[in-house]
């Protein structure tokens, strides 16, 4: 009977792993949507915000892996544990964002919008791009339902962040 049940886990485990990093891959797949598609040009705390998805979507796969190849369950749930900690740190960086957008806060010095076109002074391109400057940090490109991208961002941490952490504390 516990063997059934441990498989049980084990299975869920994996598919919890397995939907969070396809709901992880979505998510940013989303951002770069917006970015290459829509033609939003992300400032440098959204391209910040993008780093917890990239390291969470391998180590999802790893930990939906490892339960597939019967790794031990302490194996699983501590990648799961450290994902849901990425998700922690991916609603931070997501109300920190956003509190920059609404004023609530200052952001980061380094985070300033562009004056205008960049000047290439009759050269090329390639010599202008150490004169970009990327989109302001303190000005949302688009809100959808009253929350920007960051906002948007903040909330599905948070989910993603709740079912690592269910799927990394289910009883064996």
């Amino acid at each position: 009977m516990t063997a059934i049940v441990n498989a049980d886990t084990g299975r869920r485990r994996m598919r919890t792993a397995l939907f969070l990093a396809i709901a992880m891959a979505a998510t940013v797949g989303s951002a770069l949507t917006f970015q290459y598609l829509g033609g939003y040009i992300p400032c440098k705390l959204c391209l910040e915000q993008r780093t917890p998805y990239y390291i969470g979507v391998p180590l999802m796969l790893l930990a939906a892996l490892a339960s597939a190849l019967h790794a031990p369950a302490w194996v699983t749930r501590s990648l799961l544990a450290i994902g849901g900690l990425l998700m922690v740190y991916g609603v931070y960086l997501g109300v920190y964002h956003s509190g920059v957008e609404w004023a609530w806060w200052p952001g980061p010095t380094d985070c300033a919008a562009a004056a205008g076109p960049v000047d290439t002074g009759g050269k090329g391109v390639l010599d202008a791009l150490d004169k970009f400057v990327p989109p302001s940090c303190d000005k949302a490109a688009l809100r959808i339902l009253g929350l920007s991208l960051a906002g948007w961002n903040a909330i599905a941490s948070l989910v993603l962040a709740i079912i690592a952490f269910r799927g990394a504390l289910a009883r064996d």
